[in-house]
């Protein structure tokens, strides 16, 4: 007979937090959430943006094919994990976690409005959930907080990256 497993604490997170998200455990099932509440919550918030600000300029990206591709889906994910854990290990030492995540956010947010004025507004909500999974799956260990969010990014920019990468393919 297999024994259950106690439950992995739940971060010092609000209530609202589902605990698929303020547990670090089960990966796989985290990553698979992760994915689909960013990409949607991403994309509405785009769409809100167009109509809100529909001359906003799109961001450009000028590298394409496999080179695009790898800075989109690999190197931006990594490069932006490490600097968004050295943030947000600065931040957790003088802040509670909640309003760490919440900064961590915003100044992505911020950071990514410098390309696209437009862009900030939707990528500040994914990062508010990459943030949350550095913070969460610290408890477990670096190797998880950093592994985590970056997979979760480059899975929300997978989808996305095709056709920037590859525009020919979509072409009508």
């Amino acid at each position: 007979m297999a024994t259950q497993l106690p439950a992995a604490p739940r971060a010092d997170l609000p209530a609202f937090v589902p605990d698929w998200l303020a547990r670090p455990e089960r990966p796989l099932r985290t990553l698979l959430f992760s994915w689909i509440v960013t990409l949607v919550g991403s994309l509405a918030l785009a769409w809100l943006a167009q109509q809100a600000m529909p001359s906003a300029p799109p961001p450009k990206f000028e590298a394409m094919g496999a080179l695009g591709l790898f800075l989109l889906v690999v190197f931006a994910p990594v490069t932006e994990t490490l600097i968004m854990a050295l943030f947000l290990w600065i931040l957790t030492r003088f802040l509670p976690a909640t309003l760490a995540i919440v900064l961590s956010a915003l100044g992505w947010g911020v950071a990514h409005s410098m390309m696209a004025p437009a862009w900030g507004l939707a990528i500040w909500f994914p990062f508010l959930i990459f943030s949350t999974l550095y913070v969460v799956w610290r408890q477990r260990s670096l190797g998880w907080a950093l592994a985590m969010p970056m997979m979760a990014h480059a899975l929300q920019n997978l989808l996305p990256a095709i056709p920037v990468s590859y525009p020919h393919l979509f072409a009508v």
